[in-house]
């Protein structure tokens, strides 16, 4: 009996080992597809928000989710104690977006800035993909109109401002890469069209190439930067470029974004072409932007 054992580990072995093998290599080749460097995926969260400071970011709302945000903006830090520091003074515009589909979304808002009234489109034309065919960036298209309400005080041979006067037009492709985890860099080339100019100095049509970042410095915590350069030729020599600094800081459901920046306004009307304050000369206007989003349609 004794003799007959080894034959029979050595048997038992021999049946048990294809097994054993064929085992290894599936588990082996499940590996390879769930790491496999071929497969196409969409890099997501480019930005934590579809506003970076100033800018609109490639981000829309998701498909049936509605998004509420609050801007708000003091006045200049140098207006002085009188003033408390330009805290005294403030600059709302409350806004609505929807996300239509996973590409495609549209908003609306208004700014008590010139009373002004704006709607815009967005479409996520291109997305930044990993693995085969990867996509180096995201592109997305931006469209927005915006009207004036103010009542003017007119001069005795002024004539009323029609409604087409009033209105503005602004064009922007947002071109963006999600370098990591932690940086994220978009570059926005615009055209901003005005029907009305307050001067003959400037031009109906201006031209603007915006920049900006994230960096992600912790879990919930980003710093923020973006810039607008203006092609010269186009507005008033009096108005400067729009620069603003700001920290995104998650808390649950909403992101809170706090900043600075040398321009009033909080569309690309006002923010591009109208930019009147000196960054480094202290006009800076301390503001903040809350998201948060609510979902309209639940996806099935």
């Amino acid at each position: 009996m004794k003799t007959l054992l080894p034959f029979f580990l050595l048997g038992l072995g021999t049946l048990l080992a294809p097994a054993a093998y064929a085992q290894t290599d599936l588990l082996g080749q499940l590996e390879e597809q769930t790491t496999d460097p071929q497969k196409r995926e969409v890099v997501a969260a480019t930005f934590k928000g579809t506003h970076i400071i100033n800018s609109q970011s490639v981000e829309t709302p998701g498909k049936g989710t509605m998004a509420f945000l609050i801007q708000h903006r003091f006045g200049t830090l140098n207006s002085g104690a009188y003033n408390f520091f330009g805290l005294d003074q403030a600059v709302l515009r409350l806004s609505l977006e929807y996300g239509l589909t996973s590409r495609l979304a549209v908003g609306v808002g208004r700014s008590s800035q010139e009373k002004t009234y704006d709607g815009f489109v967005k479409y996520r034309a291109i997305r930044q993909t990993t693995g085969a065919r990867a996509m180096p960036v995201s592109v997305t298209l931006f469209a927005s109109s915006s009207i004036n309400t103010l009542r003017f005080n007119l001069a005795p041979n002024e004539q009323e401002r029609t409604t087409a006067s009033r209105l503005t037009y602004a064009y922007q492709a947002q071109i963006a890469r999600k370098f990591s985890p932690e940086l994220s860099v978009q570059l926005m080339p615009t055209l901003i069209h005005r029907n009305y100019v307050a001067t003959a100095a400037e031009e109906n049509d201006v031209y603007a190439l915006g920049g900006a970042l994230r960096q992600k410095i912790t879990k919930r915590t980003a710093l923020t930067a973006d810039y607008y350069y203006l092609f010269p030729g186009n507005t008033a020599s009096n108005f400067r470029n729009a620069l603003g600094l700001g920290v995104d800081l998650e808390t649950g459901g909403h992101v809170f974004q706090l900043h600075v920046t040398n321009s009033l306004g909080m569309t690309e009307k006002f923010f591009i072409p109208q930019t009147t304050g000196k960054f480094f000369s202290g006009d800076l206007y301390f503001g903040f932007t809350v998201a948060r989003n609510f979902t309209v349609k639940p996806q099935i």
